[in-house]
């Protein structure tokens, strides 16, 4: 092989290295889509998702917002005791109640969150702090910030909060 050759085919894996890598860069994430289309294409929110879709909020979930969403993985709700989560499935209007505990109206990004009480929509209001990175909501705190979605946010969290009890 030539030095000419040598050259040419070194130009040549250079360029087809370079396009490789420019057609790479054109694969971005995909656009974000609602709430409820967020949580239903999440792994670790598999059971939210179904609870969501029982207590009928998946339309809810799909209006344009904005709303901020604290999800509760899947872990979370395997901590819930059985005997509660077969009283939620029993009670939908207990279900919905304790869903909307964890939606927030308006989109808060986790830099956005200030040391305050906000009301949920089910009308209670619940605490949210920030410590540096650090964001939780009541008792539980936030694993994953910012997914974005095209009518609010979406914060996974470590618990499921319950609602305080209507009078």
């Amino acid at each position: 092989m030539t030095s000419r050759t040598l050259v040419t085919t070194t130009r040549r894996a250079v360029l087809a290295a370079a396009l490789v890598a420019s057609m790479v860069g054109c694969a971005t994430k995909p656009a974000p889509v609602n709430l409820a289309d967020t949580i239903a294409s999440t792994p670790s929110l598999s059971t939210l998702n179904s609870l969501v879709n029982q207590a009928g909020l998946t339309e809810t979930l799909k209006t344009p917002g904005p709303f901020t969403v604290f999800a509760p993985n899947n872990d979370a709700f395997k901590a819930v005791p059985a005997k509660t989560m077969d009283d939620l499935a029993q009670h939908p209007e207990k279900l919905k109640s304790l869903l909307t505990y964890h939606v927030i109206p308006g989109k808060t990004m986790a830099a956005d969150v200030k040391n305050s009480d906000v009301k949920t929509l089910n009308s209670a209001k619940v605490a949210l702090s920030k410590a540096g990175d650090f964001v939780t909501i009541e008792s539980a705190a936030v694993t994953q910030a910012d997914i974005a979605a095209t009518n609010g946010v979406l914060h996974l969290v470590d618990a499921v909060l319950v609602p305080p009890v209507k009078k």
